[in-house]
C-alpha cells in the first residue's frame, strides 16, 4: 500500500514538471506576440493600483463608478499636462531668447573659443590627437546638424509613446472600472478547500505592490529633491541653470525606470546651462575640480547627477523598497540585477515588486503544505 502511494507521487511529480516544461516551451513561443500587451497590462495594473483608493473614495461619495473613475483619471492627466505644458513653454522661451541672443557666426566663434581653451588646457601629448580650431568648430557644427535631423526619428518615436500610453489609458480605466468585479470572479473561482488561503494570498499580493509604489514614490521624491539641492548649489559657484524644480520634478519622476532618472534629470539641465552660459567667458573657461576643464558647467552637472544616482541606488532604494515590500537588500539588488539581465530597464522596474510576489505564493503554498491536513 505504501509503495503504491510513492508510485503515485512519483507519478504526479512527473506529470506536473511535464506540464511546467510544455506551459514554459509554449509560453517561450508566444512570447514574442504577446509581450507588448504583457507589458501594457502590468503597466495598467500598476497605475490601478495607485489610483484604486482614490476611485473608491469619491465613489462614495457620489454613488457613481464610472465618473469616479473619469474624473480621478482625467484630473492626473489634467496635472501633468500642466506640468509638461509649462516646462515645455519655458524651455521654449529660452530657446527663442537664446536664438534671438545668438546667430550662427556668433556660435561658431564660441566654438572656436572653446576648442582653443581645451586644447590649451590639455598636457602638450594629449593636444595632438585634438583637431585644429576650425575642424573643432566644423565637428561641433556637424553634430548639431545631425542632432537636428534626428529630430524626425524622435518625432516618430514620441508618436509611439503617445499610441502606447494611450492603450495604457484605456487598459486602466477598464481595470478601475471592474476592479472589484474581477477581483470577486477571482475569488469565486477558489475551490472552498483552499479559499482562505487564497483570499490571504490575493490580499497580500495587493499590499506588496501598494507598498512598492508608495516605496517608488518616496524614492522618486528623494531623487527629485537631491536633484534640486544639487543645482542650487551649481548656481552658487556661477553654474547659472534655470527651471531647477521642473529639472528636479522630471528626474524623479523619471526615477520609476531604474538607472534612468537622474540622467534624464541631466540632459534639460546640460542644454540649459549651455543656453543660459553662451558668450559667458568665466563659464566658457570653467574648471571642475580646478583642474578639468568643464565649459558652461556641463562635467560638474554630470557629476552632480552621477552621485545623485549613487546615492539612489545603493542606499536609497535598497532601504525603502526593503522595508515596503518585506525584502532584505541584498536581496533587492540580486533581483534588480537578474532583471536588468533580462529586460533591461523594463525588468529592473519590475524585477522588486515580481520578487516581492513570488516571495508571496511561496510562503503561502508552503504554508498550505505544512498544513494541508487540516484542510
Amino acid at each position: 500500500m505504501i509503495k503504491k502511494t510513492e508510485n503515485q507521487d512519483y507519478i504526479k511529480l512527473i506529470y506536473t514538471l511535464f506540464i511546467i516544461i510544455i506551459s514554459s516551451f509554449f509560453i517561450w513561443l508566444i512570447w514574442p506576440f504577446i509581450s507588448d500587451v504583457i507589458l501594457k497590462l502590468v503597466f495598467a495594473f500598476l497605475f490601478t493600483s495607485l489610483l484604486l483608493s482614490s476611485v473608491d473614495s469619491l465613489e462614495r461619495k457620489i454613488k457613481n463608478r464610472g465618473m469616479s473613475v473619469l474624473i480621478v483619471t482625467f484630473f492626473v492627466i489634467f496635472v501633468i499636462g500642466i506640468f509638461l505644458t509649462s516646462f515645455i513653454s519655458q524651455l521654449s522661451n529660452q530657446a527663442s531668447e537664446f536664438s534671438q541672443r545668438v546667430n550662427p557666426q556668433t556660435l561658431t566663434q564660441e566654438f572656436n573659443n572653446l576648442g582653443n581653451k581645451f586644447t590649451e588646457s590639455l598636457p602638450d601629448f594629449a593636444s595632438n590627437f585634438i583637431p585644429s580650431n576650425n575642424d573643432f568648430a566644423i565637428t561641433l557644427s556637424k553634430f548639431i546638424d545631425s542632432a537636428l535631423n534626428s529630430l524626425a526619428s524622435l518625432a516618430g518615436a514620441v508618436g509611439g509613446f503617445l499610441i502606447n500610453a494611450i492603450m495604457i489609458l484605456i487598459f486602466t480605466i477598464i481595470l478601475l472600472s471592474e476592479y472589484h468585479s474581477f477581483r470577486k470572479t477571482l475569488v469565486a473561482g477558489i475551490s472552498n478547500k483552499f479559499f482562505e488561503s487564497g483570499l490571504k494570498l490575493i490580499f497580500n499580493i495587493e499590499q506588496s505592490v501598494s507598498s512598492y509604489l508608495r516605496g517608488q514614490f518616496i524614492a522618486a521624491f528623494s531623487v527629485g529633491l537631491m536633484s534640486i539641492l544639487g543645482l542650487v548649489i551649481l548656481n552658487l559657484i556661477g553654474a547659472n541653470i534655470s527651471l531647477i524644480i521642473f529639472i528636479g520634478i522630471i528626474a524623479g519622476v523619471a526615477n520609476l525606470i531604474p538607472l534612468v532618472g537622474p540622467f534624464v534629470g541631466m540632459i534639460p539641465a546640460i542644454l540649459i546651462a549651455f543656453m543660459n552660459n553662451i558668450g559667458n567667458e568665466i563659464a566658457t573657461s570653467h574648471l571642475l575640480f580646478g583642474i578639468i576643464p568643464s565649459p558652461f558647467f556641463i562635467f560638474d552637472i554630470i557629476l552632480m547627477f552621477m552621485i545623485v544616482q549613487q546615492i539612489e541606488g545603493t542606499m536609497i532604494t535598497p532601504a525603502i523598497m526593503g522595508k515596503s515590500v518585506g525584502l532584505h537588500p541584498l536581496m533587492i539588488m540580486i533581483s534588480l540585477l537578474i532583471g536588468g539581465t533580462i529586460l533591461g530597464p523594463l525588468g529592473m522596474l519590475f524585477a522588486v515588486p515580481a520578487t516581492a510576489i513570488l516571495k508571496i505564493i511561496f510562503q503561502e503554498i508552503m504554508f498550505v503544505r505544512k498544513n494541508s491536513h487540516l484542510l
